[in-house]
């Protein structure tokens, strides 16, 4: 069978499937539509037949959508927002220009703020809004454009291109640094944690062939800040960024008791970075475009010195 051509989807099946999938129920659906449960089963069966797929699977009352649905689904919510964002920038002036960027906290002050003149340079007309977040932010919800995030790449759905690498070193306060003599001793202290990677100490262990342990303790940290200060001052054992690491190392409020490489060579896809994401279709948009330029083109591995 032929694939429908798209002039053949109506776009009012194409919202109320939506609307169903976000709200999980015809009845919830029809309410938030202020129409009827049977208008919204009608929509529901025209999308399946025009595509000949099942899409929600009837159980009594109950619904439940099937992988096509699913599936389906990312690609409906990425063309309505596309549409949403189309319609803010044509029919509002101020939007036309301004860029929203959210980044990381830590890549906002230890590299992107005494580099923001370069992009002035590049789009003299922007208006560039900068917001901070440890988090990848709702782009439509919070009217953002795009985002620098630290991680490890797996937004698959997202335009995702790595900006630079963030490799860590094993540190501790000088107090903690005999109990530590090979990687096994780590099963013994207290591991601080960033939470979002809390699988980043088992990557650690994974590459000295270790299991990970049962450990003698964990503390999480929403930030790389407030980690460091957490390590320094000898509550646990931190995996430190190499470019702040070093500082302390030399400064002597830090050791790393298993050596500067002990995670070198660790698998690529262990090793977190800061990335630049955001939804493909906002690359559409010529002042998105121009800074994705230049900060792709940006050489990122000198950060800003530390006080």
């Amino acid at each position: 069978m032929k694939s429908p051509s798209i002039r053949m989807l109506p776009l009012n099946a194409l919202r109320v499937f939506w609307v169903v999938i976000r709200k999980g129920s015809f009845r919830s659906a029809a309410d938030d539509l202020l129409v009827t449960p049977q208008a919204v089963s009608q929509q529901i069966k025209l999308l399946e037949d025009i595509l000949n797929v099942l899409l929600f699977e009837r159980r009594g009352r109950v619904i439940e959508p099937t992988e096509a649905a699913i599936l389906l689904s990312h690609f409906v919510q990425a063309g309505f927002d596309e549409f949403a964002e189309g319609v803010r920038r044509v029919t509002n002036a101020t939007y036309r220009n301004r860029i929203n960027i959210n980044v990381s906290p830590y890549f906002a002050t230890r590299y992107l703020i005494a580099r923001l003149e370069g992009v002035r340079d590049k789009l003299p007309g922007a208006d560039l809004r900068l917001t901070t977040m440890v988090e990848l932010p709702d782009f439509t919800a919070d009217e953002v454009d795009a985002s620098i995030q630290w991680g490890f790449g797996t937004w698959k759905e997202l335009d995702t291109t790595l900006l630079v690498d963030d490799p860590k070193i094993i540190c501790c306060a000088p107090s903690l640094a005999d109990r530590i003599r090979k990687p096994a001793d780590l099963s013994k202290m207290t591991l601080l944690h960033p939470v979002l990677a809390r699988d980043l100490w088992t990557r650690v262990f994974g590459h000295f062939g270790l299991d990970h342990p049962e450990t003698a303790g964990v503390i999480e940290f929403q930030d790389a800040a407030t980690m460091r200060r957490g390590t320094i001052s000898g509550i646990g054992v931190g995996l430190i960024s190499r470019i702040d690491a070093l500082h302390d190392l030399e400064a002597g409020r830090l050791v790393a008791p298993l050596g500067l490489d002990a995670l070198a060579g660790m698998r690529r896809e262990d090793i977190p970075g800061f990335y630049l994401i955001l939804p493909k279709a906002h690359r559409r948009v010529k002042t998105i475009a121009a800074f994705c330029d230049w900060i792709t083109a940006e050489d990122w591995t000198t950060p800003v010195e530390l006080p």
